[in-house]
């Protein structure tokens, strides 16, 4: 297979992965196990069986700290957000909204790369803009925002989605299992603050089935796997580049939101829907040249 595939498949094996892993985390809610406590199981899992390990190529990458630490507290709040959205919302519309990230990410490769937003670029971020109002405008009018708390999160974790996509590329030197590290430790640090918020979070410890217990295991080493592939074909693929790879999550999560979830989306927010695809589609044309390129910190 061509060296030049595994970046790609990385990409594409996490997003099929993103598209699907939804349904775990609504059957530990089901179970009992609120959206924060399943992130923190889930990440503290891979993070406590790489730590041993591969701390030492944490270490070494100490001089690439600030970053890294960006890294960790984006990826952080993408994850939860990611798990809480999609327990309370409609898939599609949270996925979506999710995929709003291109705008985000020619914002954030401006501020941090120095990439500048051309003439298509500007008519590009108004396109997936417009997509969005078209879908979350309401059949009873009023404004056309995001319906419920679920959809706020799915829109903030996919402006820092962006953000951490981009830190990835500029910090694409430092070591794959690093990176990693700060990502799941990154998700734990943000849970375990969130759970502050939780009222008796572990309720649910004392009377759970062996199951729930092994369901956790599972999306815990998924997203090991996930994160791994991801942060692999990410540091290996411009950032514009890989959020389009990662619109086949759209496709898996439709078809699966669908036989597992019974949920449809109207023909409104389809169309709108489609006008965001299409400007993440598009978004490789954003970016002009890059002005004053500086090395990766």
């Amino acid at each position: 297979m061509p060296l030049r595939l595994m970046p790609v498949l990385g990409l594409l094996f996490g997003a099929s992965m993103w598209g699907l892993i939804w349904y775990p985390y609504r059957l530990l809610q089901d179970g009992g196990v609120g959206g924060v406590v399943s992130s923190l199981a889930s990440y503290l899992v891979p993070l406590l069986l790489l730590l041993p390990f591969f701390w030492k190529h944490l270490y070494a990458a100490r001089p690439h700290f600030g970053w890294l630490l960006v890294l960790a507290l984006a990826s952080g709040w993408t994850n939860m957000g990611y798990v809480l959205a999609v327990i309370g919302g409609e898939v599609m519309r949270v996925v979506l909204l999710f995929y709003l990230a291109p705008v985000w990410t020619v914002i954030f490769s401006r501020v941090l790369l120095g990439e500048k937003l051309s003439e298509w670029g500007w008519l590009i971020m108004a396109f997936s803009f417009a997509g969005a109002l078209i879908m979350l405008w309401p059949q009873n009018g009023g404004p056309p925002l995001p319906a419920n708390a679920a959809e706020w999160i799915a829109l903030s974790a996919g402006a820092t989605f962006a953000l951490a996509n981009v830190v990835t590329r500029k910090v694409a030197e430092v070591d794959i299992w690093a990176r990693a590290l700060a990502v799941f430790g990154g998700v734990t640090i943000v849970a375990l603050v969130a759970l502050v918020l939780e009222p008796e979070p572990f309720a649910f410890a004392g009377s759970a089935p062996a199951m729930i217990w092994l369901l956790l295991l599972g999306v815990g080493l998924s997203i090991a796997l996930m994160t791994l592939a991801v942060q692999y074909g990410l540091s290996r693929t411009p950032a514009n580049r890989a959020i389009v790879i990662f619109l086949f999550e759209l496709v898996v999560a439709a078809v699966a939101s669908w036989f597992l979830a019974n949920e449809a989306m109207s023909l409104r927010e389809w169309v709108g829907g489609a006008m965001i695809i299409a400007g993440s589609l598009f978004s490789g044309h954003m970016e002009g040249k890059r002005e004053n390129p500086q090395p990766a910190a």
